[in-house]
């Protein structure tokens, strides 16, 4: 499907599925890619909230580190080695408007839920609302968002982020890398063909009689 399809049809509601899903990567790389800009966008920028003191909140920092790793066509702020978290939050959107021009933002997030949700990923439109599960209040970040449930919600949440398990972050940090990768590797795909075509088109118009 490319870009011009994809202008014509609804944008999906937020998905859910499970890391563990055979077809985790390719199903939600496919709705990712439906979330992004139809029309061209100056820049795509991936915000990667969290921390490594923390084993849940390590979530987007893992994501930021393995997506930098794979060197996407996109601009990463939120890494192992640089983490935006809740203390530098307002700084860092503070320069990513000074510095992008119309970027379009994906939020990173670990969030927590009920037991029967942990370990899903969830994709949508709008933005991730860092903090709320801690009961902080920070700011909003993104266009659409990309958050996984690392653990369950509704008691002592700093002490359950803390002794979330690793071995869950991680893979969940590795399917949510790679979908995004993928999906943002066939945008810059789509992008270059509309381009192309487009000015195909204007060769044949003026070469009508």
């Amino acid at each position: 499907m490319n870009l011009r399809d994809k202008f014509f049809q609804k944008k999906p509601s937020a998905y859910r599925i499970h890391h563990e899903d055979d077809l985790a990567i390719e199903t939600l790389s496919e709705r990712i890619s439906l979330l992004l800009p139809t029309r061209r966008t100056d820049s795509i920028v991936i915000v990667c909230i969290g921390t490594d003191r923390s084993t849940g909140d390590a979530l987007g920092p893992l994501v930021g580190s393995k997506l930098q790793q794979l060197q996407p066509k996109a601009t990463v702020y939120g890494t192992l080695e640089s983490p935006v978290h809740a203390v530098n939050l307002n700084e860092v959107m503070a320069s990513i408007e000074q510095t992008h021009t119309r970027p379009f933002i994906i939020g990173i997030d670990a969030c927590l839920g009920r037991l029967h949700s942990v370990g899903i990923i969830t994709a949508g439109e709008g933005p991730v609302k860092p903090g709320a599960g801690v009961k902080k209040e920070l700011p909003e970040v993104g266009d659409i968002h990309l958050t996984g449930i690392v653990n369950v919600s509704g008691f002592m949440e700093y002490f359950v982020l803390q002794n979330t398990r690793l071995n869950l972050v991680m893979k969940m940090a590795d399917v949510m890398a790679i979908s995004l990768h993928q999906s943002i590797e066939a945008y810059g795909t789509d992008m270059s063909l509309e381009k192309n075509n487009a000015l195909n088109w204007g060769d044949d118009l003026l070469q009508l009689p």
